[in-house]
C-alpha cells in the first residue's frame, strides 16, 4: 500500500475507525476472495456498513459500484469516502451513537 494518495486516505479512514472503536476489516483482493469489494467492512453499535476509499477525484469502478449498491440494497451503507470527506465518517458516527442510545 505504502505512500500512495489513496494509502494515505486509507490511513486516516482507520485512525478514525479505531479511535470511535468501529469493528472493521480490509478485505484483500485475492483468487480467492470476491472482487469489488469496498476497502473496509464496519460494524458499530449493530450497523453495518462499508467504506471505498478514494484519492482526490477518483471515482470507483463499475464493479465497485455493483458491490457498494448491493450494500445499500441489502439494508447497510456504503460510502465513497476521498480525503476531502473523512471527517463525514465521524458526523455519521455521532448519529449512530443516537441512534444507539
Amino acid at each position: 500500500m505504502g505512500n500512495t494518495p489513496e494509502a494515505k486516505v486509507k490511513n486516516i479512514i482507520k485512525n478514525v475507525l479505531k479511535t470511535h472503536n468501529v469493528y472493521y476489516v480490509m478485505p484483500i483482493g485475492s483468487g480467492y476472495g470476491k472482487s469489488g469489494v469496498p476497502d473496509f467492512i464496519c460494524c458499530y453499535k449493530g450497523y453495518f456498513f462499508a467504506i471505498e476509499a478514494k484519492a482526490g477525484n477518483n471515482t470507483p469502478t463499475k464493479l465497485q459500484e455493483i458491490n457498494l449498491q448491493a450494500i445499500n440494497n441489502a439494508g447497510g451503507v456504503a460510502i465513497v469516502v476521498n480525503e476531502n470527506a473523512v471527517e463525514n465518517i465521524t458526523g455519521w458516527l455521532k448519529i449512530l451513537d443516537t441512534k444507539a442510545q
